[in-house]
Protein backbone atom coordinates (compact mmCIF):
# COMPACT_ATOMS: atom_id res chain seq x y z
CA UNK A 1 0.00 0.00 0.00
CA UNK A 2 2.90 2.36 0.74
CA UNK A 3 4.19 1.89 -2.80
CA UNK A 4 0.71 2.51 -4.25
CA UNK A 5 0.59 5.75 -2.26
CA UNK A 6 3.94 6.80 -3.72
CA UNK A 7 2.72 6.02 -7.23
CA UNK A 8 -0.40 8.14 -6.71
CA UNK A 9 1.53 11.04 -5.13
CA UNK A 10 3.73 11.21 -8.22
CA UNK A 11 1.00 10.40 -10.74
CA UNK A 12 -1.76 12.90 -9.94
CA UNK A 13 0.36 16.05 -10.41
CA UNK A 14 1.79 14.53 -13.60
CA UNK A 15 -1.72 13.82 -14.92
CA UNK A 16 -2.85 17.36 -14.08
CA UNK A 17 0.32 18.70 -15.73
CA UNK A 18 -0.41 16.78 -18.95
CA UNK A 19 -4.00 18.05 -18.97
CA UNK A 20 -2.77 21.63 -18.55
CA UNK A 21 -0.42 21.21 -21.52
CA UNK A 22 -3.43 20.15 -23.58
CA UNK A 23 -5.36 23.15 -22.27
CA UNK A 24 -2.67 25.50 -23.64
CA UNK A 25 -3.20 23.92 -27.06
CA UNK A 26 -7.01 24.06 -26.89
CA UNK A 27 -7.16 27.66 -25.64
CA UNK A 28 -4.84 28.83 -28.39
CA UNK A 29 -6.82 27.04 -31.08
CA UNK A 30 -10.14 28.28 -29.70
CA UNK A 31 -9.10 31.93 -29.71
CA UNK A 32 -7.54 31.70 -33.17
CA UNK A 33 -10.71 30.03 -34.48
CA UNK A 34 -12.79 32.93 -33.17
CA UNK A 35 -10.48 35.36 -34.95
CA UNK A 36 -10.77 33.81 -38.45
CA UNK A 37 -11.12 30.48 -40.22
CA UNK A 38 -7.99 31.19 -42.28
CA UNK A 39 -6.00 31.66 -39.09
CA UNK A 40 -7.35 28.37 -37.72
CA UNK A 41 -6.44 26.58 -40.96
CA UNK A 42 -2.92 27.98 -40.63
CA UNK A 43 -2.69 26.53 -37.14
CA UNK A 44 -3.72 23.14 -38.55
CA UNK A 45 -0.52 23.25 -40.62
CA UNK A 46 1.73 24.44 -37.80
CA UNK A 47 0.36 22.22 -35.03
CA UNK A 48 1.43 18.77 -36.29
CA UNK A 49 4.79 20.15 -37.46
CA UNK A 50 5.76 21.79 -34.16
CA UNK A 51 4.36 18.85 -32.14
CA UNK A 52 6.46 16.38 -34.14
CA UNK A 53 9.62 18.48 -33.84
CA UNK A 54 9.31 18.96 -30.08
CA UNK A 55 8.27 15.36 -29.44
CA UNK A 56 11.12 13.83 -31.46
CA UNK A 57 13.94 16.14 -30.48
CA UNK A 58 13.12 16.25 -26.77
CA UNK A 59 13.83 12.51 -26.54
CA UNK A 60 16.81 13.63 -24.45
CA UNK A 61 14.33 13.99 -21.61
CA UNK A 62 13.94 10.18 -21.45
CA UNK A 63 17.65 9.88 -20.74
CA UNK A 64 17.52 12.76 -18.27
CA UNK A 65 14.76 11.14 -16.22
CA UNK A 66 16.49 7.74 -16.24
CA UNK A 67 19.91 8.99 -15.14
CA UNK A 68 18.62 11.56 -12.63
CA UNK A 69 16.31 9.01 -11.00
CA UNK A 70 19.07 6.38 -10.89
CA UNK A 71 21.37 8.89 -9.21
CA UNK A 72 18.70 9.89 -6.69
CA UNK A 73 17.90 6.26 -5.92
CA UNK A 74 21.59 5.45 -5.42
CA UNK A 75 22.06 8.47 -3.16
CA UNK A 76 24.41 10.02 -5.75
CA UNK A 77 22.97 13.52 -5.96
CA UNK A 78 26.13 14.78 -7.68
CA UNK A 79 25.51 12.43 -10.63
CA UNK A 80 21.84 13.43 -10.75
CA UNK A 81 22.75 17.12 -10.74
CA UNK A 82 25.44 16.66 -13.39
CA UNK A 83 22.96 14.82 -15.63
CA UNK A 84 20.35 17.56 -15.18
CA UNK A 85 22.84 20.39 -15.75
CA UNK A 86 24.40 18.94 -18.91
CA UNK A 87 21.00 17.92 -20.27
CA UNK A 88 19.74 21.49 -19.95
CA UNK A 89 22.76 22.88 -21.81
CA UNK A 90 22.48 20.18 -24.47
CA UNK A 91 18.74 20.83 -24.88
CA UNK A 92 19.34 24.55 -25.40
CA UNK A 93 22.06 23.89 -28.00
CA UNK A 94 20.01 21.21 -29.77
CA UNK A 95 16.98 23.49 -29.85
CA UNK A 96 19.01 26.22 -31.53
CA UNK A 97 20.49 23.73 -34.01
CA UNK A 98 17.00 22.52 -34.96
CA UNK A 99 15.23 25.90 -34.93
CA UNK A 100 17.64 27.96 -37.04
CA UNK A 101 17.51 25.84 -40.24
CA UNK A 102 13.74 25.48 -39.89
CA UNK A 103 13.40 29.23 -39.48
CA UNK A 104 15.25 29.77 -42.74
CA UNK A 105 13.23 27.17 -44.65
CA UNK A 106 9.78 27.17 -43.02
CA UNK A 107 7.96 28.80 -45.97
CA UNK A 108 9.19 26.35 -48.66
CA UNK A 109 8.80 23.46 -46.20
CA UNK A 110 5.14 24.26 -45.55
CA UNK A 111 4.43 24.59 -49.27
CA UNK A 112 6.09 21.22 -49.91
CA UNK A 113 4.26 19.44 -47.08
CA UNK A 114 0.86 21.00 -47.76
CA UNK A 115 0.65 21.71 -51.52
CA UNK A 116 -3.16 21.97 -51.43
CA UNK A 117 -3.18 24.72 -48.79
CA UNK A 118 -3.99 28.20 -50.07
CA UNK A 119 -1.36 30.92 -50.30
CA UNK A 120 -2.92 32.97 -47.47
CA UNK A 121 -3.04 29.94 -45.16
CA UNK A 122 0.64 29.16 -45.83
CA UNK A 123 1.54 32.84 -45.33
CA UNK A 124 -0.14 32.93 -41.92
CA UNK A 125 1.40 29.59 -40.93
CA UNK A 126 4.82 30.96 -41.88
CA UNK A 127 4.18 34.08 -39.81
CA UNK A 128 3.32 31.87 -36.82
CA UNK A 129 6.50 29.81 -37.17
CA UNK A 130 8.64 32.94 -37.62
CA UNK A 131 7.76 33.84 -34.02
CA UNK A 132 7.56 30.38 -32.41
CA UNK A 133 10.72 28.81 -33.85
CA UNK A 134 13.17 31.26 -32.19
CA UNK A 135 11.60 30.24 -28.86
CA UNK A 136 11.82 26.51 -29.66
CA UNK A 137 15.07 25.98 -27.67
CA UNK A 138 13.14 27.08 -24.58
CA UNK A 139 10.54 24.35 -25.20
CA UNK A 140 13.40 21.84 -25.22
CA UNK A 141 14.64 23.26 -21.91
CA UNK A 142 11.13 22.96 -20.44
CA UNK A 143 10.91 19.28 -21.44
CA UNK A 144 14.31 18.41 -19.96
CA UNK A 145 13.86 20.46 -16.77
CA UNK A 146 10.46 18.83 -16.21
CA UNK A 147 11.96 15.35 -16.62
CA UNK A 148 14.83 16.19 -14.26
CA UNK A 149 12.41 17.26 -11.53
CA UNK A 150 10.17 14.24 -12.15
CA UNK A 151 13.17 11.93 -11.99
CA UNK A 152 14.03 13.44 -8.62
CA UNK A 153 10.49 12.71 -7.43
CA UNK A 154 9.07 16.24 -7.79
CA UNK A 155 6.00 16.24 -10.04
CA UNK A 156 4.31 19.16 -8.25
CA UNK A 157 6.69 21.91 -9.37
CA UNK A 158 6.08 21.21 -13.10
CA UNK A 159 2.35 21.33 -12.36
CA UNK A 160 2.62 24.73 -10.66
CA UNK A 161 4.76 26.05 -13.51
CA UNK A 162 2.32 24.72 -16.13
CA UNK A 163 -0.53 26.47 -14.29
CA UNK A 164 1.34 29.77 -14.43
CA UNK A 165 2.14 29.07 -18.09
CA UNK A 166 -1.56 28.67 -18.83
CA UNK A 167 -2.31 32.04 -17.27
CA UNK A 168 0.47 33.68 -19.30
CA UNK A 169 -0.73 31.99 -22.49
CA UNK A 170 -4.37 33.04 -22.06
CA UNK A 171 -3.51 36.62 -21.10
CA UNK A 172 -0.92 37.32 -23.79
CA UNK A 173 -2.75 35.44 -26.54
CA UNK A 174 -6.11 37.11 -25.85
CA UNK A 175 -4.62 40.61 -25.80
CA UNK A 176 -2.57 40.13 -28.96
CA UNK A 177 -4.92 37.96 -31.04
CA UNK A 178 -7.92 40.27 -30.62
CA UNK A 179 -6.09 43.58 -30.07
CA UNK A 180 -7.23 44.43 -26.55
CA UNK A 181 -5.76 47.30 -24.47
CA UNK A 182 -5.44 49.46 -27.58
CA UNK A 183 -3.02 47.09 -29.31
CA UNK A 184 -3.48 45.94 -32.93
CA UNK A 185 -5.19 42.57 -33.53
CA UNK A 186 -2.39 40.24 -34.61
CA UNK A 187 -4.30 37.00 -35.21
CA UNK A 188 -1.94 34.04 -35.57
CA UNK A 189 1.02 36.27 -34.72
CA UNK A 190 -0.64 36.97 -31.39
CA UNK A 191 -1.10 33.25 -30.78
CA UNK A 192 2.55 32.69 -31.64
CA UNK A 193 3.63 35.43 -29.25
CA UNK A 194 1.49 33.86 -26.52
CA UNK A 195 3.10 30.47 -27.12
CA UNK A 196 6.60 31.97 -27.14
CA UNK A 197 5.96 33.90 -23.91
CA UNK A 198 4.64 30.72 -22.30
CA UNK A 199 7.79 28.81 -23.30
CA UNK A 200 9.98 31.60 -21.92
CA UNK A 201 8.07 31.85 -18.64
CA UNK A 202 8.06 28.09 -18.04
CA UNK A 203 11.74 27.71 -18.96
CA UNK A 204 12.71 30.53 -16.59
CA UNK A 205 10.58 29.21 -13.71
CA UNK A 206 11.71 25.59 -14.06
CA UNK A 207 15.37 26.61 -14.31
CA UNK A 208 14.94 28.82 -11.25
CA UNK A 209 13.35 25.89 -9.39
CA UNK A 210 16.31 23.66 -10.27
CA UNK A 211 18.79 26.33 -9.16
CA UNK A 212 16.98 27.20 -5.93
CA UNK A 213 18.27 26.14 -2.52
CA UNK A 214 15.20 23.96 -2.05
CA UNK A 215 15.83 22.09 -5.31
CA UNK A 216 16.00 18.28 -5.03
CA UNK A 217 19.09 18.50 -7.27
CA UNK A 218 22.19 20.48 -6.18
CA UNK A 219 22.76 22.31 -9.46
CA UNK A 220 24.37 25.20 -7.58
CA UNK A 221 27.40 23.35 -6.32
CA UNK A 222 29.00 24.89 -3.27
CA UNK A 223 32.65 25.96 -3.64
CA UNK A 224 35.20 23.51 -2.29
CA UNK A 225 36.40 24.97 1.02
CA UNK A 226 39.60 22.93 0.85
CA UNK A 227 40.88 24.92 -2.13
CA UNK A 228 43.09 27.76 -0.94
CA UNK A 229 44.55 30.81 -2.63
CA UNK A 230 47.94 31.25 -4.27
CA UNK A 231 49.63 29.14 -6.94
CA UNK A 232 48.68 25.90 -5.25
CA UNK A 233 45.10 27.06 -5.02
CA UNK A 234 45.05 28.01 -8.71
CA UNK A 235 46.35 24.56 -9.60
CA UNK A 236 43.67 22.99 -7.43
CA UNK A 237 40.98 25.10 -9.08
CA UNK A 238 42.16 24.04 -12.55
CA UNK A 239 42.15 20.41 -11.46
CA UNK A 240 38.68 20.81 -9.97
CA UNK A 241 37.36 22.39 -13.18
CA UNK A 242 38.91 19.61 -15.24
CA UNK A 243 37.34 16.97 -13.01
CA UNK A 244 33.98 18.73 -13.20
CA UNK A 245 34.16 18.82 -17.01
CA UNK A 246 34.91 15.10 -17.12
CA UNK A 247 32.04 14.42 -14.72
CA UNK A 248 29.62 16.44 -16.87
CA UNK A 249 30.81 14.73 -20.07
CA UNK A 250 30.35 11.30 -18.48
CA UNK A 251 26.88 12.24 -17.24
CA UNK A 252 25.84 13.54 -20.67
CA UNK A 253 27.17 10.35 -22.26
CA UNK A 254 24.95 8.30 -19.97
CA UNK A 255 21.94 10.47 -20.79
CA UNK A 256 22.51 10.19 -24.54
CA UNK A 257 23.04 6.42 -24.37
CA UNK A 258 19.49 6.11 -23.07
CA UNK A 259 18.12 8.93 -25.24
CA UNK A 260 19.38 7.71 -28.64
CA UNK A 261 16.96 4.75 -28.91
CA UNK A 262 14.20 6.99 -27.50
CA UNK A 263 14.89 9.46 -30.32
CA UNK A 264 14.63 6.63 -32.88
CA UNK A 265 11.45 5.37 -31.21
CA UNK A 266 9.73 8.75 -31.39
CA UNK A 267 10.80 9.16 -35.01
CA UNK A 268 9.29 5.77 -35.87
CA UNK A 269 6.14 6.58 -33.92
CA UNK A 270 5.57 9.86 -35.75
CA UNK A 271 6.30 8.27 -39.13
CA UNK A 272 3.71 5.61 -38.35
CA UNK A 273 1.26 8.21 -37.10
CA UNK A 274 1.54 10.23 -40.30
CA UNK A 275 0.74 7.08 -42.29
CA UNK A 276 -2.19 6.43 -39.97
CA UNK A 277 -3.52 9.96 -40.57
CA UNK A 278 -3.08 9.51 -44.32
CA UNK A 279 -5.28 6.39 -44.25
CA UNK A 280 -7.96 8.28 -42.31
CA UNK A 281 -7.79 11.01 -44.95
CA UNK A 282 -8.88 8.47 -47.57
CA UNK A 283 -12.20 8.03 -45.74
CA UNK A 284 -13.42 11.58 -46.39
CA UNK A 285 -14.13 14.74 -44.45
CA UNK A 286 -16.90 13.37 -42.23
CA UNK A 287 -14.71 10.50 -41.02
CA UNK A 288 -11.81 12.89 -40.40
CA UNK A 289 -14.02 15.21 -38.35
CA UNK A 290 -15.48 12.32 -36.36
CA UNK A 291 -12.00 10.96 -35.73
CA UNK A 292 -10.87 14.33 -34.35
CA UNK A 293 -13.80 14.27 -31.91
CA UNK A 294 -12.92 10.72 -30.86
CA UNK A 295 -9.28 11.65 -30.28
CA UNK A 296 -10.34 14.64 -28.20
CA UNK A 297 -12.54 12.37 -26.06
CA UNK A 298 -9.78 9.78 -25.71
CA UNK A 299 -7.15 12.41 -24.85
CA UNK A 300 -8.17 12.32 -21.17
CA UNK A 301 -7.32 8.61 -21.19
CA UNK A 302 -3.89 8.73 -22.77
CA UNK A 303 -2.90 11.79 -20.75
CA UNK A 304 -3.91 9.95 -17.56
CA UNK A 305 -1.90 6.93 -18.67
CA UNK A 306 1.10 9.21 -19.29
CA UNK A 307 0.83 10.50 -15.72
CA UNK A 308 0.96 6.99 -14.28
CA UNK A 309 3.79 6.22 -16.71
CA UNK A 310 5.85 9.15 -15.42
CA UNK A 311 5.39 7.83 -11.88
CA UNK A 312 6.39 4.32 -13.02
CA UNK A 313 9.51 5.57 -14.80
CA UNK A 314 10.71 7.67 -11.87
CA UNK A 315 10.04 5.04 -9.19
CA UNK A 316 11.49 2.15 -11.20
CA UNK A 317 14.68 4.09 -11.92
CA UNK A 318 15.04 5.19 -8.30
CA UNK A 319 14.55 1.63 -7.03
CA UNK A 320 17.10 0.29 -9.51
CA UNK A 321 19.55 2.97 -8.39
CA UNK A 322 18.99 1.84 -4.80
CA UNK A 323 19.70 -1.80 -5.86
CA UNK A 324 16.09 -2.84 -5.21
CA UNK A 325 15.01 -4.42 -8.52
CA UNK A 326 12.09 -6.32 -6.96
CA UNK A 327 10.60 -3.06 -5.68
CA UNK A 328 11.19 -1.53 -9.13
CA UNK A 329 9.15 -4.32 -10.74
CA UNK A 330 6.38 -3.89 -8.16
CA UNK A 331 6.26 -0.13 -8.72
CA UNK A 332 5.78 -0.58 -12.46
CA UNK A 333 3.03 -3.17 -12.02
CA UNK A 334 1.18 -1.13 -9.41
CA UNK A 335 1.25 1.95 -11.65
CA UNK A 336 0.01 -0.15 -14.59
CA UNK A 337 -2.85 -1.65 -12.56
CA UNK A 338 -3.93 1.79 -11.33
CA UNK A 339 -3.90 3.08 -14.91
CA UNK A 340 -5.89 0.05 -16.10
CA UNK A 341 -8.54 0.71 -13.45
CA UNK A 342 -8.82 4.39 -14.37
CA UNK A 343 -8.92 3.87 -18.14
CA UNK A 344 -11.34 0.94 -17.89
CA UNK A 345 -13.77 3.29 -16.13
CA UNK A 346 -13.43 5.75 -19.00
CA UNK A 347 -13.85 2.85 -21.42
CA UNK A 348 -17.17 1.97 -19.81
CA UNK A 349 -18.37 5.51 -20.55
CA UNK A 350 -17.24 5.13 -24.16
CA UNK A 351 -19.19 1.89 -24.51
CA UNK A 352 -22.40 2.81 -22.72
CA UNK A 353 -22.72 6.59 -23.21
CA UNK A 354 -21.08 7.47 -26.54
CA UNK A 355 -23.67 10.03 -27.71
CA UNK A 356 -23.42 12.44 -24.72
CA UNK A 357 -19.64 12.45 -25.09
CA UNK A 358 -19.80 13.16 -28.82
CA UNK A 359 -22.44 15.89 -28.37
CA UNK A 360 -19.84 17.92 -26.49
CA UNK A 361 -18.04 18.36 -29.83
CA UNK A 362 -20.73 18.32 -32.51
CA UNK A 363 -24.43 17.81 -33.14
CA UNK A 364 -23.91 16.85 -36.78
CA UNK A 365 -25.96 13.65 -37.39
CA UNK A 366 -23.37 12.03 -39.67
CA UNK A 367 -20.54 12.69 -37.24
CA UNK A 368 -22.60 11.33 -34.35
CA UNK A 369 -23.48 8.18 -36.29
CA UNK A 370 -19.85 7.51 -37.21
CA UNK A 371 -18.60 8.26 -33.71
CA UNK A 372 -21.20 6.11 -31.97
CA UNK A 373 -20.10 3.09 -33.98
CA UNK A 374 -16.38 3.66 -33.37
CA UNK A 375 -16.34 4.68 -29.70
CA UNK A 376 -17.21 1.20 -28.31
CA UNK A 377 -14.18 -0.15 -30.21
CA UNK A 378 -12.05 2.52 -28.52
CA UNK A 379 -13.44 1.30 -25.19
CA UNK A 380 -11.89 -2.12 -25.78
CA UNK A 381 -8.47 -0.50 -26.30
CA UNK A 382 -8.37 1.44 -23.01
CA UNK A 383 -6.99 -1.20 -20.58
CA UNK A 384 -4.42 -2.28 -23.16
CA UNK A 385 -3.40 1.33 -23.80
CA UNK A 386 -3.06 1.86 -20.05
CA UNK A 387 -0.79 -1.16 -19.60
CA UNK A 388 1.35 -0.53 -22.69
CA UNK A 389 1.81 3.18 -21.95
CA UNK A 390 2.79 2.71 -18.30
CA UNK A 391 5.07 -0.29 -18.83
CA UNK A 392 6.68 1.39 -21.85
CA UNK A 393 7.42 4.53 -19.85
CA UNK A 394 8.59 2.40 -16.93
CA UNK A 395 11.08 0.61 -19.18
CA UNK A 396 12.31 3.98 -20.49
CA UNK A 397 12.83 5.10 -16.90
CA UNK A 398 14.78 1.90 -16.27
CA UNK A 399 16.96 2.79 -19.26
CA UNK A 400 15.69 0.00 -21.53
CA UNK A 401 14.77 2.24 -24.44
CA UNK A 402 15.93 -0.35 -26.99
CA UNK A 403 13.10 -2.72 -26.09
CA UNK A 404 10.55 0.07 -26.42
CA UNK A 405 12.05 0.98 -29.80
CA UNK A 406 11.73 -2.62 -31.04
CA UNK A 407 8.10 -2.82 -29.89
CA UNK A 408 7.30 0.51 -31.56
CA UNK A 409 8.88 -0.61 -34.84
CA UNK A 410 6.66 -3.69 -34.98
CA UNK A 411 3.46 -2.18 -33.64
CA UNK A 412 3.48 1.28 -35.24
CA UNK A 413 4.71 0.35 -38.70
CA UNK A 414 3.31 -3.17 -39.09
CA UNK A 415 0.34 -3.73 -36.79
CA UNK A 416 -1.20 -0.23 -36.70
CA UNK A 417 -0.67 0.66 -40.36
CA UNK A 418 -1.34 -2.83 -41.68
CA UNK A 419 -4.32 -3.41 -39.40
CA UNK A 420 -5.85 -0.02 -40.15
CA UNK A 421 -5.52 -0.54 -43.90
CA UNK A 422 -6.97 -4.06 -43.61
CA UNK A 423 -9.97 -3.14 -41.47
CA UNK A 424 -10.71 0.36 -42.76
CA UNK A 425 -9.96 0.03 -46.47
CA UNK A 426 -9.74 -3.62 -47.54
CA UNK A 427 -12.65 -4.88 -45.44
CA UNK A 428 -14.53 -1.59 -45.75
CA UNK A 429 -15.23 -0.91 -42.07
CA UNK A 430 -14.28 2.76 -42.46
CA UNK A 431 -13.78 4.70 -39.24
CA UNK A 432 -14.65 1.65 -37.14
CA UNK A 433 -11.82 -0.14 -38.95
CA UNK A 434 -9.44 2.70 -38.07
CA UNK A 435 -10.12 2.15 -34.38
CA UNK A 436 -9.90 -1.62 -34.83
CA UNK A 437 -6.39 -1.12 -36.22
CA UNK A 438 -5.50 1.17 -33.31
CA UNK A 439 -6.85 -1.36 -30.81
CA UNK A 440 -4.85 -4.16 -32.46
CA UNK A 441 -1.75 -1.99 -32.02
CA UNK A 442 -2.36 -1.53 -28.28
CA UNK A 443 -3.05 -5.23 -27.76
CA UNK A 444 0.17 -6.15 -29.59
CA UNK A 445 2.17 -3.60 -27.57
CA UNK A 446 0.74 -4.96 -24.33
CA UNK A 447 1.68 -8.54 -25.15
CA UNK A 448 5.21 -7.68 -26.31
CA UNK A 449 5.91 -5.34 -23.39
CA UNK A 450 4.48 -7.84 -20.88
CA UNK A 451 6.88 -10.50 -22.18
CA UNK A 452 9.83 -8.10 -22.01
CA UNK A 453 8.84 -6.98 -18.51
CA UNK A 454 8.47 -10.54 -17.25
CA UNK A 455 11.86 -11.58 -18.65
CA UNK A 456 13.41 -8.84 -16.55
CA UNK A 457 16.40 -7.98 -18.71
CA UNK A 458 15.62 -4.32 -18.05
CA UNK A 459 16.83 -4.82 -14.47
CA UNK A 460 20.42 -5.14 -15.66
CA UNK A 461 20.52 -2.36 -18.26
CA UNK A 462 23.50 -0.06 -17.68
CA UNK A 463 22.55 3.59 -17.35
Amino acid sequence: MALAGQVWRLAWPAIAHMLLLTLVFLVGRGMVGRHSTTALAAMQLCGPLTWTIVSVFTATSAGTLAVVARGVGAGDRALAAAAARTSLIFALALGAAVALPLLAACGPLLRALFPEAGAEVVAQATAYLDIVLPALPLAFVVAVATSALQGAGDTKTPLVVATIGNVVNVAVSAVLIFGYLGLPALGVRGAAAGAACTMAAEAALLTAALLSRSSPLPLRAAPDASITGGAAGAHDRRAARSAARKERAAALGRVLRVAAPAFAERSVYHAGYMGFVAIIGLLGGAAMAANQALIAIESVCFLSADGFGIAAGALMAQRLGAQRPRDAARAGLIAALMAIAALSAFGALFAFAPRPLLLAFSSDPELLALGERALPVAAVAQPFMAFATVIGMGLRGAGDTRTVLAVTLVCSLVVRLGGTWLFAITLGYGLVGVWMGSTADWICRSVMLAVAYARGRWRGVAV
